[in-house]
Formats: structure tokens, C-alpha cells, sequence
């Protein structure tokens, strides 16, 4: 990512009321006697349910987008089969570009673990990348170790004694635990959960011993001295925790795993009309205090061409393929 916040490829969530109502339009090319878009409300579907980022992100960039194209947003929750149930509503939306979805990681490990109904890549035209956000290897505080060398030593003097909580088979957090067993060869047994906030219950009562989880998940239990971060999943240490290594720092050159989230459209939107949502929203992901706001939570905030999107999920797409073909992982 270079210094203008744009996504350069370098290697390896009720449905929700908010209508920002407005009037007018925003330039863009259109067909003679044609109306110019966007001339109504456009809808976010986000394949989650309601809460953490996945919402949050939409909401707050929902809002702006409202706000400069002066016209509604609706942020529309449609949760269930991993994403896939939201994504394939979209997929088989009119290619309008008055129906969006939000991406997130999932997209790209979901062909790996399940027989989907569409195409990940070609039912779909990408817009933007929005933001991405590392996890923290967060350890229980009674767990004798104070740094990912000394978990992985721990692990390999006690091979398949330790474990590690996720949401679920295929999860992030499931994932980017398999990713680190493979590369430090390491034994330690993944615990699935239904959900974020038992995975964390049983992290911080000991019934596990770690976990991969946000930056607002963690803070609380960071702060009040429960748990303990033992290093960042991506490329880059987080300015809330500047303290904290990355994995690759800590002596995984390599490791880079990022939950992130983009926008994208049905196939066949019209080439002009994807042009302005791209320009459109752009505008949106570069506001500085959009920026400031997410950066206080360990999200940042990104921008790219559609080109560079649909790129980097394709890259995503071989790691995960990779991880979930290597661990045999199954879906839930």
C-alpha cells in the first residue's frame, strides 16, 4: 500500500434501517433518455449478521457514500451459509449496480470449502478493495509463554497438548492457526466454537490456550491483564499495539494473514456504472477522519482499481486453497 492509502499487490456482518435520505445526483455517463446513476437508493448487502466489523464498515462507509452522492444506502444484513447466502443474492441481482456486496475474506477460502451456486470470481465485477485488519494471537495469561517463539518451543516439547479456539471449521481464525502450525511445525489442536464471543470465553478461562481474534475483541482482556498478544498476523504491526511483532517478524518470514473486506457488484454492470461506484467510493475510503476512526480499532482503511481487486482475491484464493487443501479442513 503506498502512501495515498491505495493497494498495490507486493506478494503474499437485522437487516439494518439506515436510510440517509437526500436528493439529487452524481455525474456519470449515461444511455440517452436515460436517467444518470445513481437516480436511487442503493443497497449493501453484508453476508453476516448484525455486529462487529462487517456491519460497522458498512454502516460508517454506507453513511459517507449517502451523504456525497446524495441519495440513500441501505446496509441490508443477509447471513447464513458462510456468506454464501448474501453473496448469492447478489450474484443474481440485476446488474444495476443499485445492489452491492460486501466482500470479506471469506469469498476467497468459501470455493475451497463448499460447492458454491455462483461463480466467486466470474459472477461478480469487483470495485474496491476497503479495508483490512490482522488478528492477534492472543494467548491466555497463565500460559507460559510471553512470546510466539516461546508458544511454538512450548508446543514442540508437548506435541497436540495445546489448543486454539476459532467461530468455526474454515473461520479466519481457524485458518490463519492452521497457516502458523504449518509453517513452525508445530501440534496444537483446533477447537471449533458457533461463536466469537464463546471461542474467546473459553481462550480467557483456559479452557483453551490461544486464539486469532481483532484488535476490539482483544483490548479489554489485553488491558486487564487476562490475556496476553503474542504477535499480528499481517505484514505490519498495528499502531494500537505497536509493541507487538508480526508473526513473519517473530521468525516466520512469509506469514501474512489479513481479514479484508471489498465491494463488489454483479456481473455485466454496466462498465460506466462501475466506474463511478469505484470513483464514489474511493472518495469515501480516502476521508481522513473515516481513516482515523477505523485505525483507532486496528482497521485500515484501503482503496484500489477493480483490476487490483479482483487480483489480489485470486491470490487469497491460492493461499486458503492451499491451507484448507493441506490441513484437509472441512466445512462445518
Amino acid at each position: 500500500m503506498n502512501k495515498n492509502g491505495r493497494w498495490q499487490l507486493t506478494g503474499a456482518a437485522c437487516v439494518i434501517g439506515s436510510l440517509m435520505a437526500g436528493s439529487g445526483h452524481v455525474a456519470a455517463q449515461a444511455a440517452p433518455d436515460s436517467k444518470p446513476f445513481p437516480s436511487q437508493a442503493i443497497r449493501i448487502i453484508v453476508p453476516f449478521t448484525p455486529g462487529a466489523i462487517n456491519d460497522t464498515l458498512a454502516r460508517r462507509i454506507g453513511q459517507k457514500l449517502s451523504e456525497n452522492i446524495k441519495q440513500p444506502v441501505v446496509v441490508e444484513n443477509r447471513p447464513g451459509g458462510g456468506a454464501t447466502i448474501g453473496t448469492d443474492f447478489v450474484a443474481k441481482a440485476p446488474a444495476d449496480g443499485y445492489t452491492l456486496l460486501q466482500v470479506s475474506s471469506a469469498h476467497a477460502v468459501n470455493p475451497s470449502l463448499v460447492k458454491l451456486p455462483y461463480d466467486s470470481t466470474k459472477s461478480f465485477d469487483f470495485i474496491t478493495l476497503a479495508a483490512s485488519a490482522p488478528l492477534i494471537l492472543l494467548a491466555n495469561a497463565s500460559v507460559p509463554a510471553k512470546t510466539l517463539p516461546e508458544l511454538v518451543a512450548l508446543a514442540k516439547a508437548k506435541p497436540g497438548t495445546l489448543s486454539y479456539s476459532s467461530t468455526g471449521n474454515g473461520a479466519s481464525a481457524h485458518l490463519m492457526g492452521e497457516l502458523l502450525k504449518s509453517m513452525a511445525g508445530i501440534d496444537v489442536l483446533h477447537v471449533p466454537y458457533k461463536g466469537a464471543a464463546q471461542a474467546m470465553t473459553d481462550m480467557v478461562s483456559g479452557q483453551v490456550q490461544f486464539t486469532f481474534t481483532s484488535y476490539t475483541a482483544a483490548v479489554s482482556y489485553i488491558k486487564s491483564g487476562r490475556a496476553r498478544p503474542l504477535a499480528v498476523t499481517g505484514t505490519q504491526r498495528i499502531a494500537a499495539l505497536p509493541d507487538v511483532p508480526t508473526i513473519a517478524e517473530a521468525g516466520y518470514p512469509g506469514y501474512d494473514a489479513t481479514a479484508w473486506w471489498g465491494y463488489a457488484a454483479p456481473a455485466g454492470t454496466p462498465p460506466a456504472t462501475l466506474d463511478t461506484l469505484n470513483k464514489e467510493l474511493v472518495k469515501v475510503l480516502r476521508d481522513p477522519a473515516l481513516k482515523a476512526g477505523f485505525a483507532e480499532e486496528g482497521v485500515q482503511i484501503v482503496d484500489s482499481t477493480p483490476q487490483d481487486m479482483a487480483a489480489y482475491l485470486q491470490k487469497e484464493m491460492t493461499l486458503w486453497g492451499k491451507v484448507v487443501k493441506d490441513g484437509n479442513i472441512k466445512a462445518d
